[in-house]
């Protein structure tokens, strides 16, 4: 399975199709169920499917644990961000689920994903010091009716002038995304659908959005892991990842 690292710079992000089998895929969707069920929510009765988003707590389960060892994703990993820079293994969680609904589900807004957590905002800087890449593993099969998750094509090069600004404390995620131009938030969307089992890998300055309402025929499942780079990325030209390569591509407008 081939990374395409020139649309990974200039896009900000990559489509892994098929990287955990249908099976893990499906063995995953039973542990969030199972998690589920805890909460009062029950597969086989609509009724009891009254939140349009609900978090299941999953982490560490056995079937996450295996769509997470995804070769194809540590591989990914390796040529985007380079082998041993990058904590491993990629967290094996839940996330959040969402049901066929029509009213608003809340927390619904552009943002780029932080890497700390600073009073009850995610901050994160222009060395993304402790996020090398944001992936959505999908567990489930994710139409567009399906409330997928917006992306904002090469909206990632928009946010390092923005973030260098902020200095070395950096900012929340959401407050860099609300200094964005008009314009940006115009540029080509690109939604996460797909098959169970693929895997949107992107940059850490991502802007990307929940979506609603959610017009399929069931819940939505997926995760969104942060791949962890304690160090961050140089941003002097010497850093051969391609990760800090769009970010000195961003500094230097060239987007």
């Amino acid at each position: 399975m081939g990374v395409d690292v020139d649309a990974f710079v200039s896009d900000g992000f990559v489509v892994l199709r098929g990287a955990f089998d249908a099976a893990t895929a499906a063995a995953c969707r039973e542990v969030i169920w199972a998690e589920l069920s805890g909460q009062g929510i029950r597969r086989d009765d609509r009724r009891t499917w009254t939140r349009p988003v609900v978090w299941a707590d999953c982490r560490d389960a056995a079937p996450m644990v295996a769509a997470a060892a995804s070769p194809a994703l540590l591989e990914a990993c390796d040529l985007l961000i380079g082998p041993s820079r990058w904590t491993a293994p990629v967290p094996a969680v839940g996330g959040p689920v969402r049901f066929p609904a029509e009213v608003y589900p809340g927390e619904v807004g552009y943002h780029i994903e932080g890497n700390r957590w600073i009073g009850e905002e995610y901050w994160t800087d222009v060395r993304s010091r402790g996020r090398g890449l944001t992936a959505f593993f999908l567990y489930s099969d994710v139409g567009p009716d399906d409330a997928p998750t917006r992306l904002i094509a090469g909206s990632h090069l928009f946010i390092p002038p923005i973030l260098a600004a902020a200095g070395e404390t950096g900012m929340a995620g959401s407050g860099a995304a609300d200094r964005l131009r008009p314009s940006v938030l115009c540029r080509t969307t690109v939604h996460c659908t797909g098959r169970a089992g693929d895997i949107y890998l992107c940059h850490p300055f991502m802007v990307h959005t929940a979506t609603w309402p959610h017009r399929g025929r069931g819940p939505r499942m997926i995760s969104q892991p942060g791949i962890a780079v304690p160090d961050g990325f140089a941003i002097d030209g010497s850093d051969p990842s391609p990760v800090a390569a769009a970010i000195v591509r961003g500094l230097n407008g060239m987007n």
